[in-house]
């Protein structure tokens, strides 16, 4: 369908990586890839092959965060079913988004997380020591996330992992782990979705080859992310996805 079973293991050991060092499942890259490589595909198809690879590469994710012990279970868990409802609904409202229309509203949402992260990182960012958190919040926030990532296909870590540091004041390391968790909970359900109403039919080669690649790529990000600091994990996030953004708006000037 866009390439063959070597490119796309691939692409999903480099989306495993990269989702994993940063914690976002690396659906935000899988989407624009497969946007670009098949600019027909519907939006509903390419979100849901990509919350599919996104469960792969977060579950593989959280066994390794888990061995390190970076996972907060309590928050992941709380945080995670929380979400389920958004997912569930995004999923369906997904397949009545047109291409068209897709595009700009996702490439516009990578170039204003990007912005953000680019001012806000720094001092303010530094790893805290306190896992303290209002619970309450965390369960509100989870609740739009789970929708938003489900309509656009990125499993929600791009914008989850800069709330869980910034507003609910976990440290970096600690939020990227426990973002895995969250996403394998909501990805799974918004899977399990699209497979209930067709969306997935005929794609499942493409699906399979790419989480191959995700689950190795995830098991060397979590390694990786060992050797990085917190603020560097966001701003390479950061100018990853305005870089993004801007390729796939590109075809509409």
């Amino acid at each position: 369908m866009f390439t063959g079973p070597v490119g796309l293991i691939a692409i999903g050991f480099v989306v495993g990586a990269i989702g994993t060092l940063i914690g976002a499942g690396g659906g935000f890259l899988l989407v624009p890839i497969l946007l670009l490589l098949d600019p027909e595909i519907p939006s509903a198809v390419v979100t849901g092959i990509s919350l599919a690879v996104v469960f792969f590469n977060a579950a593989s994710g959280s066994i390794a965060y888990g061995r390190m012990g970076r996972i907060d279970y309590r928050a992941g868990v709380i945080f995670g079913v929380a979400a389920i409802p958004g997912a569930i609904v995004g999923a369906y409202t997904t397949t009545h988004i047109p291409r068209h229309a897709f595009d700009p509203i996702f490439a516009g949402l990578l170039i204003a997380a990007s912005a953000y992260l680019m001012m806000t990182t720094g001092k303010d960012w530094q790893e805290s020591e306190t896992r303290s958190y209002n619970v309450t919040l965390g369960i509100i926030i989870s609740v739009g996330i789970g929708f938003i990532s489900s309509v656009l296909g990125i499993g929600g870590g791009i914008i989850h992992v800069p709330i869980l540091v910034k507003v609910l004041h976990f440290p970096v390391h600690i939020a990227t782990a426990t973002s895995h968790l969250v996403l394998s909970i909501t990805t799974l359900v918004a899977t399990l979705t699209h497979l209930l109403n067709g969306t997935l039919d005929g794609h499942f080669g493409t699906i399979l080859w790419i989480s191959i690649g995700a689950i190795a790529g995830a098991q060397a990000g979590a390694k990786f992310s060992n050797q990085i600091k917190g603020s560097w994990i966001l701003r390479f996030l950061a100018a990853g996805l305005g870089l993004i953004g801007i390729r796939v708006l590109l075809p509409f000037f």
